[in-house]
């Protein structure tokens, strides 16, 4: 389990991952959050929309980027205090999305780290991108 302290994290700090979205992905988070909208779960539907077919929710798929920030960047001790998603294109079931999580800022007096993540498709294009802080506990001396 990795538990970074504040002065631990540094600006530069990255870590990289790719991920290839399935249905079995999508019905576990569903399942937990009762998001049944009908882009995700219902083809007919979701062929009379621009996107042409089902997509998987937006949310679990921003949710990786946390998941991979507290895994391998910063640790548990930081707490989520503001998180900002831009949703750029759609992830369909089958896309594989690259992703770079990226500390970008420090506010030291209030120990809080910024960091942004950017997710791009098989075709390399952007189709998300977070900008969030994390507020990490004072250190003890």
């Amino acid at each position: 389990m990795l538990m970074k302290s504040f002065s631990e994290v540094h600006i530069g700090d990255k870590v990289n991952f790719s991920k290839t979205i399935t249905e079995s992905d999508a019905a576990l988070y569903m399942a937990t959050t009762g998001d049944f909208g009908p882009i995700h779960i219902n083809e007919a539907y979701a062929k009379t929309t621009m996107f042409q077919g089902r997509l998987a929710p937006g949310i679990m798929v921003a949710g990786m980027a946390t998941s991979v920030l507290t895994d391998q960047l910063v640790g548990l001790k930081g707490v989520s205090i503001e998180d900002t998603f831009y949703f750029l294109g759609p992830v369909k079931y089958g896309d594989t999305v690259y992703v770079e999580v990226k500390i970008v800022d420090k506010i030291i007096e209030k120990r809080i780290a910024v960091w942004e993540a950017i997710f791009e498709n098989q075709d390399k294009k952007v189709v998300l991108k977070i900008s969030a802080k994390l507020k990490f506990p004072r250190e003890k001396v």
